[in-house]
């Protein structure tokens, strides 16, 4: 397993609850199910909790790639994904950016939860954290999480080739986008709900709103080249320049910048990349004649069965009728 490799969001089995005496041979076992480098087996197997947080991070990122691709074309469906992570699309770029983003979010989290030995609260040596840790308040440990993962990846080793940089530009932009989305969140302790003592620690956005600014990078993703620097004497990451009064030197992709060096197929028909998008449901307002890709949508009604008249009866339950109504469905043709 890599975040940052072949299948790099495949599910893999839970091997359930365990007893306290069991629980060494069963990470060790979780780490052994995972498509893991032998590096990174080493690391699993010295972090009990890891393997956990790992499926965590894996069911996280791939349930957020679909949510933010459900009217697109290619909805990142798991079909095609092994083919896909070897080319140099757009797509690809993200899927290494939620990948990271995933990991990080959920090793931060599982410090804070105490899902994890060898760390814990945010351990910032600042007097918010200090405070926080007297009422019982835990911070989202960031910045253990960002160090472990580089160490977990293995991004020391800068990439010589193009794919190599993009690669690991796109698995930064997914670590930067946690990062930007670390707030204070302060919690009051004074009487009557005053404020004259409060309390404040970190805490991570929830990881919809992280999903959310990496398809705006998605969609604003830049095409790059390798270029040689002189002043350095190394390759660098290139791509078109930003503004008009230089055009003939290329311009850096920013940081926040998904990178990508192919352009896409369509995603219409059947490939290794995905199903096409045949049969897929679409909106006849919205994205039906994109989705469709020109060939036409069949319309399909239905009826549906909801809840409805509901009344809160005494004391403790709600009583509803059960009301039906015509639904209309639009799929893409063949």
């Amino acid at each position: 397993f890599s975040l940052t490799g072949k299948e790099a969001l495949t599910h893999f089995p839970s091997l359930g609850p365990s007893t306290n005496s069991a629980q060494g041979k069963v990470h060790v076992k979780q780490c052994d199910l995972l498509k893991l480098s032998r590096k990174q087996k080493r690391l699993c197997r010295r972090e009990p909790g890891l393997a956990e947080t790992l499926r965590d991070a894996i069911r996280l990122g791939i349930m957020e790639c679909q949510y933010q691709f459900r009217s697109e074309r290619w909805n990142c469906s798991l079909e095609g994904r092994t083919s896909l992570l070897k080319r140099g699309f757009k797509e690809t770029a993200f899927l290494y950016a939620v990948s990271s983003a995933a990991l990080t979010h959920s090793l931060a989290r599982a410090c804070s939860a105490g899902r994890m030995e060898r760390c814990t609260c945010d351990d910032s040596p600042d007097l918010e954290n200090r405070k926080a840790w007297q009422w019982g308040v835990c911070g989202d440990n960031l910045k253990y999480s960002t160090k472990f993962l580089k160490k977990f990846l293995g991004q020391k080793r800068i990439g010589k080739d193009l794919r190599a940089k993009v690669d690991i530009h796109n698995t930064n932009v997914g670590i930067k986008a946690v990062k930007n989305g670390l707030k204070t969140t302060c919690k009051c302790h004074g009487v009557s709900g005053s404020c004259a003592v409060r309390t404040c620690w970190k805490q991570l956005s929830p990881f919809h709103e992280i999903g959310r600014l990496l398809k705006l990078r998605y969609d604003d993703a830049v095409k790059v080249f390798s270029t040689t620097n002189d002043a350095v004497g190394h390759s660098e990451l290139a791509g078109p320049q930003r503004h008009s009064h230089s055009p003939r030197h290329p311009a850096s992709p920013r940081s926040t910048d998904l990178v990508y060096v192919e352009d896409s197929p369509s995603f219409c028909r059947p490939s290794k990349y995905s199903l096409g998008t045949a049969g897929r449901t679409c909106s006849r307002e919205g994205n039906c004649d994109s989705m469709c890709c020109g060939r036409g949508y069949n319309t399909q009604s239905r009826l549906v069965t909801f809840s409805c008249h509901c009344q809160v009866q005494w004391c403790c339950y709600v009583e509803c009728q059960q009301c039906m109504q015509e639904e209309v469905v639009y799929s893409c043709k063949q």
